[in-house]
């Protein structure tokens, strides 16, 4: 009571208070923003050193690769040319080491293991990749293959680990630093609830000692401290009623504008984010444009390389016309293998011309009539089909919606394969059939020819992969890539039944009509009412056409088309384009 007369007042215990909550808030600022910076630190270091480090330490090991690829090139082949990797590798490998020890300077581990890393590969270059290219200059590429063998494959294998070892130590210190990130930034969290404790408490203690003169202001404080903790960090707290309450106010919006900021780092790194992935999104988009430029290149050079192949492959003919048998016989097996390279370069550019133009130029999708299509593929096929003496039957086929032409080259493609890919001394035989399958018509084209091993189901659609060599099988290899490119042009896809029995089935699909899918299920839904109807005899008559064929031989009960082997296929006439046969 003495030492509240001697003058412990209100005013001087508030002041008091407000002494220790000032404080309070200032050293916890500090430590904040020290924190923050510390935080800020850590961050630029993942982002700025050990992350490019890691690149650019996977970047070191494709470097040394391409070297060592390079020289053992060189040593098999001779060229010169070879050895252009190599000469580049050498250089890129010394900006990429300079780079890693400028960026891994706070690392001692990481610069230890890059100067291992180095070493080992001077001497690689010293005692295998230089004395090889030398030995190959000077005695040729026999000699140059005689000096690599397993001991220099393990020299190498060596700095492969090296540079793991690299690339672990590289991991170690990304892994410490965002520990450390993580850590500040759970510290950082912990003073700032902190914070907000020692002003919730000043606030508590302040409303529950003074009068209500002092309530008020203190009440109005609070509030705004309260709408800057809701997310308003924008909002300016000014202080009222007494100057210690003022002086307050002041300190907390001191700490808000620190709160303030700090979100607007963050805001900026976010916006930072997404100006990477819009940059990400333009270089898909330059993808795209690059992908059009290239089909466009493609479009062009065949066009230009056309006219002096013409020439290339007419003045060869006349020599072969005018001269042959006139000059020895070696000179007519090299004329022949000139206009055999040019016709052969002819049909590729054809090609891969025709590749070009799906999708990019279209007449528009109508509906097309599968029926008269595999007509027009018979006629198309007629002489391969009699030189290879080989039969093409196809069932009940339905309309789509497409384009005829890409869709009778599709078909026209399916059948030459099946009857170029034929077994020796058995008649080829082809089928096609569809189906409805989920809302789409489900398209097979069956042979009896060779087969396609499973593991090579999805490489026969890739553009120029041949699984024969062209004296085999003749060809271009681009066949499949264009029934692929025309069946994904259609909005439908394309696969090889690796479980077929016998020979190649490849199935595609394609839309089906509304119409169809809606009689499909309508005869589904009959089906389904006749199902328990069990006193009807089960082998009623089928109906029969007018040459004495089922009128629904194409097709199952429940409106879908069926698949049919060959054999079954017989039985439709040709009056409608149900069956061809060549023989």
């Amino acid at each position: 009571m003495k030492a509240y007369q001697q003058g412990w007042t209100l005013r001087r215990r508030v002041a008091a208070l407000l002494g220790v909550v000032v404080v309070l808030l200032l050293g916890l600022a500090a430590a904040e923003a020290a924190v923050a910076a510390k935080n800020r630190q850590n961050i630029d270091a993942v982002l700025l050193k050990t992350g490019p480090l890691r690149v650019q330490a996977q970047e070191l090991m494709s470097v040394l690769l391409d070297q060592e690829t390079s020289v053992r090139g060189y040593a098999v082949n001779g060229d010169r040319g070879d050895l252009e990797p190599y000469r580049e590798g050498v250089k890129r490998e010394q900006d990429l080491v300079a780079s890693i020890r400028d960026l891994s300077a706070d690392y001692p581990e990481v610069r230890r293991s890059l100067t291992v890393v180095e070493q080992e590969t001077a001497q690689w270059r010293s005692q295998v990749a230089e004395p090889v290219i030398t030995t190959v200059e000077r005695d040729g590429a026999a000699a140059g293959q005689a000096l690599i063998t397993d001991a220099t494959r393990q020299q190498f294998d060596g700095i492969r680990t090296s540079v793991n070892t690299l690339q672990e130590e590289i991991l170690t210190v990304r892994q410490e630093t965002a520990d450390r990130v993580n850590s500040t930034s759970n510290t950082l969290v912990v003073l700032l609830i902190i914070a907000a404790l020692v002003v919730t408490t000043a606030g508590v203690v302040m409303l529950l000692s003074l009068d209500r003169i002092l309530i008020r202001p203190l009440a109005d404080l609070v509030g705004q401290v309260r709408e800057v903790a809701d997310g308003d960090y924008r909002h300016r707290i000014e202080g009222s009623g007494p100057p210690e309450f003022r002086r307050l106010a002041d300190d907390i919006d001191q700490m808000r504008m620190k709160i303030a900021r700090e979100l607007d780092e963050v805001r900026e790194a976010r916006e930072r984010i997404e100006w990477v992935n819009s940059q990400l999104q333009k270089q898909a988009e330059e993808l795209t444009r690059s992908n059009r430029d290239l089909e466009q290149f493609a479009y062009v050079a065949s066009h230009d390389l056309q006219e002096p192949l013409r020439k290339v492959a007419s003045f060869c003919q006349l020599l072969q016309r005018r001269y042959a048998g006139q000059l020895d016989e070696r000179a007519d097996q090299y004329i022949a293998f000139a206009v055999d390279g040019a016709q052969r370069m002819q049909r590729l550019i054809n090609d891969l011309l025709a590749f070009s133009r799906i999708g990019r130029l279209t007449t528009g999708f109508t509906e097309v009539d599968l029926n008269k299509v595999m007509g027009d593929v018979a006629g198309q096929t007629e002489a391969a089909l009699q030189y290879a003496d080989a039969e093409l039957t196809w069932g009940e086929m339905p309309t789509i919606r497409g384009e005829e032409p890409l869709l009778t080259n599709l078909l026209v493609n399916l059948v030459s394969n099946s009857v170029k890919f034929r077994r020796p001394d058995v008649p080829p035989k082809v089928h096609v059939s569809s189906r409805l399958v989920d809302g789409e018509w489900e398209i097979s084209c069956r042979d009896n020819g060779i087969g396609i091993e499973p593991e090579f189901a999805d490489k026969i659609f890739v553009i120029f992969q041949r699984l024969h060599s062209k004296d085999a099988y003749p060809g271009t290899g681009i066949g499949l890539a264009i029934v692929k490119k025309i069946v994904e042009y259609h909005g439908g896809r394309v696969w090889v039944d690796t479980d077929a029995d016998e020979g190649t089935t490849i199935r595609f699909t394609l839309p089906a009509l509304e119409a169809d899918i809606e009689a499909a299920k309508a005869a589904e839904a009959a089906a389904d009412e006749n199902a328990d109807d069990a006193a009807e005899p089960a082998e009623a008559p089928a109906a029969e056409g007018a040459d004495g064929d089922p009128a629904d031989a194409g097709r199952q009960p429940d409106g879908e088309a069926r698949e049919e082997p060959p054999a079954e296929a017989d039985r439709h006439g040709t009056n409608g384009g149900m069956k061809e046969t060549v023989g």
